[in-house]
């Protein structure tokens, strides 16, 4: 039986897992396309990255009860994916640290264990790496077991408060998937994206 912190699991197999498609997805963007429109109106595929790398660097210092850097450099102006390898190593062993699952972790939209806060990062690295596949031309089909369980636990998580116009909210109106969707172009539309 899988241990649990409040219905939490507490693992991080699924962001190990989400960040390694990341990881994968990022490897194969070429710097032409750091201009490319994406998913998210707002943002270029360059800004998505820089979201990403930034993102980790915040989870890992908030989980160690750091200050966070105010403004974060443009990651995706050098290597970025050496860039995202630091990144998500940070987080990582911050997440694995002694008691890191248990810990109550004030955040801006609220405070919650460890083990939720895992699963959110992991949520939003997966998502992004769709986003960043969908607007560089590379497959959709991410992690099919990952999406399908991350997707099963924002669908209770995000209320209707959350969603929004672009770069106003965090999460656009849900989108109807189609019926071949992958799992990920699901989890993706759920959290406000349209899939082709």
């Amino acid at each position: 039986m899988q241990n649990t912190t409040r219905g939490f699991p507490v693992s991080i197999a699924p962001l190990d897992q989400a960040v390694t498609t990341a990881r994968s997805v990022i490897a194969n963007v070429q710097p032409d396309q750091l201009d490319a429109p994406s998913p998210c109106a707002s943002w270029k595929v360059g800004d998505i990255i820089n979201h990403v790398i930034g993102g980790h660097h915040f989870f890992a210092a908030t989980m160690r009860g750091e200050p966070v850097q105010a403004e974060a450099p443009n990651f995706a102006a050098g290597d970025y994916l050496a860039a995202f390898d630091a990144a998500t190593d940070a987080s990582r062993s911050a997440f694995l640290a002694d008691g890191a699952m248990e810990r109550m972790i004030k955040l801006p939209f609220g405070t919650m264990p460890g083990s939720a806060v895992v699963s959110i990062v992991a949520t939003d690295t997966l998502t992004h790496a769709w986003d960043i596949a969908s607007a560089t031309g590379q497959s959709t089909d991410l992690a099919p077991d990952l999406a399908a369980g991350l997707l099963g636990g924002v669908r209770g998580a995000i209320q209707d408060s959350f969603r929004g116009e672009d770069g106003k909210a965090p999460f656009g109106p849900e989108c109807e998937a189609p019926e071949t969707a992958t799992n990920a172009d699901r989890l993706a539309a759920f959290l406000g994206r349209t899939p082709t």
